[in-house]
C-alpha cells in the first residue's frame, strides 16, 4: 500500500455533493482520511464563486495513472467540463503527492507543482498529512482559507 495525498475542489452547482461524490469514487473502499472543507478565494482565471476544497489522503496499491483516472471519472461523474484554465467547475481534483514517486510527465506531474503556493492545498493538507504539509509549509502558502467543517456537516 502506498499514501497518496490528493485536493479536491468545488464552486459550481452541489459543491458539498461534488465533493462527497469525488471522494467515494477516487477513495473506493480503500483507507483514506478526509480533512476538513475549506472555503477559498479562486486563484487566476475569470470572476467566479469561492472554492470548497479538501484534502484526501489514500492507502491505495492503485498505481499512478490508475489513481490519475480515477480523479477524472470522478470530475467526469460530477460533469465537470473544461472551458477555461482556472475557470468554475463542478469538481478539480489534483494529485498532489504520492509517497516514494515522483514524475514530471505531463499528465501527470507528481509533486504538484503549485501545491506549496497555495492555503486551498495546504492547510487542509496539513491536517491529514503533517509530515508532508509542516507548519512551515502552511505559513509560506499565499491565500486565505476558512473552515467550513467536516464534509458531513457541509452536506
Amino acid at each position: 500500500m502506498t499514501r497518496a495525498l490528493l485536493s479536491l475542489g468545488s464552486n459550481l452547482g452541489d459543491r458539498g455533493e461534488h465533493l462527497r461524490l469525488g471522494v467515494a469514487i477516487v477513495a473506493g473502499e480503500e483507507p483514506h482520511r478526509i480533512s476538513r472543507v475549506y472555503r477559498t478565494a479562486p486563484v487566476g482565471g475569470v470572476e467566479q464563486d469561492d472554492f470548497w476544497n479538501l484534502a484526501l489522503a489514500l492507502e491505495t496499491e492503485a498505481s499512478p495513472v490508475a489513481l490519475l483516472e480515477r480523479a477524472r471519472a470522478a470530475e467526469s461523474a460530477a460533469r465537470r467540463v473544461r472551458t477555461v484554465r482556472w475557470g468554475p467547475r463542478t469538481l478539480d481534483v489534483d494529485i498532489l503527492w504520492i509517497d516514494g514517486y515522483a514524475s514530471d510527465d505531463p499528465e501527470l506531474t507528481v509533486p504538484h507543482p503549485r501545491m506549496w503556493e497555495r492555503a486551498f492545498v495546504v492547510v487542509p493538507l496539513a491536517e491529514i498529512a503533517p509530515d508532508v504539509a509542516t507548519p512551515e509549509r502552511v505559513a509560506a502558502a499565499g491565500g486565505e482559507v476558512s473552515a467550513l467543517g467536516t464534509l458531513s456537516e457541509v452536506l
